[in-house]
């Protein structure tokens, strides 16, 4: 990072059990901490729901494109920084009960974390080198130590740090 704070977006998925509730809280508790203690710019907690299809009638409002547009931000980031969003989000065929005929629908994660340096998108998490996840506690253990992402954009090239 060039020794600006980052600011943070996480996004959660609405009405879960108790045991997820339990882990996005104490994920909000850290986001707080960090804050606090100027670590981090600021952030953000935007609830989505479980998934959504790309033609269907709630990906034309705007929370609907505001989603979209960001998982394809976060597509974008990842063929840059040659990691994979699997443990993000995952893609499915969804019945379609007015014409019978399935539809292509985006899985959304029921907890994701956007890093932006500015404007800039600079991590992802969850996401994966390899065979190593880089969840998103990973990532708030880092930044509680004041180190960069396991996975640091730099330009064209995608350095992964120890």
């Amino acid at each position: 990072m060039t020794g600006t704070q980052p600011r943070i977006e996480l996004y959660v998925r609405s009405l879960l059990p108790d045991g997820a509730h339990n882990r996005q809280e104490a994920v909000i508790d850290r986001l707080e901490r960090l804050d606090a203690e100027d670590e981090i710019e600021g952030f953000s907690v935007i609830v989505w729901g479980k998934q959504i299809a790309r033609d269907s009638s709630g990906a034309r409002t705007e929370e609907g494109e505001y989603i979209l547009n960001r998982v394809a931000e976060f597509k974008q980031w990842a063929l840059s920084n040659n990691v994979s969003l699997e443990s993000f989000y995952q893609k499915h065929d969804v019945a379609n009960d007015a014409t019978d005929e399935p539809h292509s629908a985006i899985v959304l994660p029921v907890m994701g974390l956007a890093e932006y340096e500015g404007e800039e998108l600079r991590h992802v998490a969850p996401c994966t080198t390899g065979e190593e996840v880089h969840t998103i506690m990973d990532r708030l253990d880092r930044l509680e130590r004041g180190e960069p992402a396991a996975v640091e954009s730099a330009g064209d090239v995608s350095i992964l740090s120890d």
